[in-house]
């Protein structure tokens, strides 16, 4: 007999899976093929939003590293040069970093741009111009208004038209150390506001006092809450004399740092209230200032 029949049977069974795994190599492949995307996008935005210049600068590092290192400016990392749209540069002050922004604007701005703002500026200038010659005809035939000729100062300055109202020794604005105006005040302050609404600026409106301290000095009501006192109570007069509201953008107590008089700090003439109607580039650095937070106010 075979020794077949005393050998063990062996049975091998092959397992069959259909559609197998592959493993996770797509993933990869993919998770390369969208940072590759992400990558090209913020590239497409870094050339759009980037000045012509700056660009200019880069591809001439690019080109010639060594002399563009050594010459510095735009192309070469300058901390000036601030990408738009990346928010505000927080190692400068705000007074530094508007005037940046401004100057970044009409470093960018094309020679059509450049050419319609200088046309704009001196439209406005002109504009300014003649509502001081306006204001100045209405004090001339105004017999109420002419006796106080000497105390109503107007003048251009770089923030637009400026018109301050000044005391005089004998002819006080305000009652003594009060906000409270005298009659004569508010009918010049109503005749001026009927003038001012007939431009489209916006005005802020200061107070200015004297250096003659309270009894109590800095610590309780000062200089500083009187100034902030007439300021408003001037605005308040201007708006009765039918100035629409919206057009204030600031109303400031100053007390007496900014003197009139330098030499004489005690001179009548340092107590004034000053409206200063804004030209266009003041207005929006202003806006700038505040964080956009005023631009609900818009323009009347």
């Amino acid at each position: 007999m075979s020794d077949d029949s005393t050998r063990p049977i062996v049975i091998k069974r092959k397992k069959v899976v259909a559609g197998g795994h592959h493993g996770g190599a797509w993933k990869i492949a993919y998770a390369d093929f969208v940072t590759a995307m992400m990558a090209f996008f913020l590239l497409m935005w870094l050339l759009g939003s980037t000045a012509k210049g700056d660009l200019n600068g880069i591809a001439e590092y690019f080109q010639n590293p060594l002399r563009v290192s050594s010459t510095g400016g735009s192309g070469s990392g300058d901390a000036s040069s601030i990408i738009p749209g990346g928010g505000k540069d927080l190692t400068r002050s705000t007074g530094q970093q508007n005037k940046g922004d401004q100057e970044q604007r009409r470093k960018s701005a094309t020679p059509d741009e450049e050419a319609a703002r200088k046309a704009f500026e001196a439209k406005e200038r002109a504009m300014l111009g003649e509502l001081k010659k306006r204001i100045e005809n209405m004090i001339e035939s105004n017999p109420s208004l002419r006796q106080f000729k000497n105390q109503l100062l107007l003048d251009i300055t770089s923030e637009g038209l400026r018109i301050q109202i000044v005391d005089e020794q004998n002819r006080p604005m305000f009652d003594m150390s009060s906000a409270e105006l005298k009659p004569y005040t508010k009918d010049i302050l109503r005749e001026i506001g009927t003038a001012l609404n007939s431009v489209g600026n916006r005005i802020t409106v200061s107070g200015h006092t004297d250096a003659a301290q309270f009894a109590g000095g800095e610590r309780g009501f000062s200089n500083w809450e009187l100034s902030a006192n007439r300021a408003n109570a001037s605005r308040r007069e201007l708006i009765l004399g039918g100035m629409d509201e919206r057009k204030v953008l600031r109303v400031l107590g100053m007390s007496s740092t900014v003197l009139f008089d330098k030499t004489d700090p005690l001179n009548p003439v340092n107590r004034r209230i000053s409206i200063v109607v804004l030209n266009k580039r003041t207005e929006d650095a202003f806006l700038d200032e505040d964080g956009g937070a005023s631009a609900a106010n818009a323009e009347p």
